[in-house]
């Protein structure tokens, strides 16, 4: 389950039914929680081993449109939902970040206001020089019907094993990966 937060829902208010201006929002910063935060916010974001929040731009290529995953043009479908049509990203680890359980979306770096949240599809252990990629994030519905999901999360460390091999395709070219990339 995800949630809207109450200060995004009532700056939603202000700004449709009560003539309000709205604060125009430039980037959203995306975190990690440790533990479930609500409507009125909280939770228990990452923090310290050189964590911090990743800033995605607000903007028609950073976010998809409602006509479908990786559009970039102004939204004209009738999903209600959007994505993120950029990795999102964190700094590697410095020491473990423990298990995280939520993510957030923030209107600043560091403090500042929780707009939305939810739950991450498993629970995961972030541990030292871990790399903590999501590739796709959705968002659906509104107001207290939204849902908002990690669609897929990569968290593994440069040591971990790679067995077998792995089919690449990009443009068109396929190519064969055995192993685990070279360090550095």
């Amino acid at each position: 389950m995800s949630a809207m937060s109450d200060y995004l829902e009532n700056k939603l208010i202000d700004q449709l039914f009560r003539g309000q201006s709205a604060p125009p929002t430039a980037s959203l910063y995306v975190g990690l929680l440790t533990a479930a935060p609500s409507d009125a916010g909280g939770g228990t974001e990452v923090a310290g081993n050189g964590y911090a929040r990743v800033s995605v731009g607000a903007s028609l290529a950073n976010w998809s449109g409602t006509q479908g995953a990786t559009t970039t043009t102004v939204s004209s479908g009738s999903s209600g939902q959007t994505s993120n049509n950029v990795a999102i990203t964190f700094p590697t680890p410095t020491g473990n970040w423990n298990t995280v359980t939520h993510f957030g979306l923030y209107d600043a770096a560091t403090s500042g206001n929780l707009l939305f949240y939810g739950t991450l599809t498993i629970a995961k252990t972030i541990n030292q020089a871990d790399t903590v990629t999501f590739p796709s994030m959705a968002s659906t519905g509104a107001g207290e019907q939204t849902d908002t999901r990690l669609v897929a999360v990569k968290a593994v460390s440069s040591t971990y094993p790679l067995r077998g091999s792995v089919q690449l395709e990009q443009s068109g070219e396929s190519q064969t990966a055995r192993g685990g990339p070279a360090p550095g």
